[in-house]
């Protein structure tokens, strides 16, 4: 078993010279990056190859390539970096009284809910900084303090709150509506689909007893962002949570297809890790949450 003791832990220096080397694949252009020379930026990263004992770049008479193992160790190293320069940044900023509040959202619930529900918070809490990050998948990440997420409310070891249940309506363009009359002329019309529930539109007609063989046929995106974006452009009919087009329905950018609603199998929750359940920067944003929620509709299922 290999012992570690603080000599095996790579310098900055060394970790800077092989992350930019490995971006270039030349010490060259590493060093006027750097503002170092060619052979001193080689020197730091044959001592850091000589640490880990494991080459981290083939050298060839065609070029530098990195192998296996440097391509792994550059991932990481890529977001040590970039983790180091934005702890440095925050610290600068906020000083030593900030509290930095890290949050992860789905990136259409953060545009179309979570910033309009966080509208005047900085002034109301400026000691607490807010570091938001739109990748659901980083939940579970223990840098990560909350999360605004959709499932079943059972996280292994989160805490969750409950925000609201997901409903569902279609949605299209004003000059899209004229198309459609019933289920069945929007059942032929041009339904665009979500690639995290790709048996959305199959659901929503089968909850109304209507067959249709064009429930799973459409353009197909990543995102409920893209899809409003397509609907708003008049490019077909969206089937999107209610709560991520009140704005647009207000505002008459998009209107409703078909008077149902489709209840969601899910809910979206505010979780924290539960270990941080007394930390003060999360009860702030409980509180702001909630608050905000009955502002909204009148909630008072929080």
């Amino acid at each position: 078993m290999i012992k570690l003791h603080f000599r095996h832990y790579p310098s900055t220096t060394a970790l800077q010279c092989f992350e930019c080397t490995a971006r270039h694949l030349s010490f060259t252009r590493a060093g006027k990056e750097l503002h170092m020379t060619q052979s001193a930026v080689s020197k730091q990263v044959a001592q850091l190859e000589d640490l880990l004992s494991i080459p981290l770049f083939n050298r060839t008479s065609s070029g530098l390539f990195l192998t296996p193992a440097g391509q792994a160790y550059y991932n990481d190293a890529k977001n040590i970096l970039q983790q180091l320069e934005l702890s440095t940044l925050n610290l600068m900023a906020h000083g030593v009284e900030a509290d930095t509040l890290q949050i992860i959202s789905h990136s259409t619930f953060c545009a179309q809910w979570l910033i309009p529900a966080l509208k005047g918070f900085r002034q109301a809490h400026p000691l607490v900084h807010l570091d938001i990050i739109e990748q659901a998948s980083a939940l579970l990440d223990i840098n990560i303090d909350m999360g605004f997420v959709y499932g079943d409310g059972v996280w292994s070891g989160m805490e969750s709150i409950k925000l609201f249940d997901e409903s569902s309506i279609a949605v299209c363009a004003p000059s899209y509506l004229d198309k459609i009359n019933d289920l069945e002329t929007l059942s032929r019309a041009h339904l665009l689909q979500i690639r995290t529930r790709p048996r959305a539109w199959y659901d929503y007609f089968a909850k109304q007893n209507h067959t249709t063989d064009s429930a799973l046929v459409g353009v197909r995106f990543d995102t409920f962002n893209a899809c409003i974006k397509a609907a708003k452009l008049g490019c077909g009919v969206s089937l999107v949570p209610i709560r991520f087009v009140t704005d647009q329905l207000q505002k008459g950018e998009l209107i409703q297809a078909h008077p149902y609603q489709m209840p969601g199998r899910g809910a979206y929750y505010m979780v924290y890790h539960s270990h941080l359940g007394n930390s003060k920067k999360v009860q702030v944003m409980i509180k702001w949450i909630r608050d905000y929620l009955m502002k909204l509709d009148g909630s008072t299922s929080l």
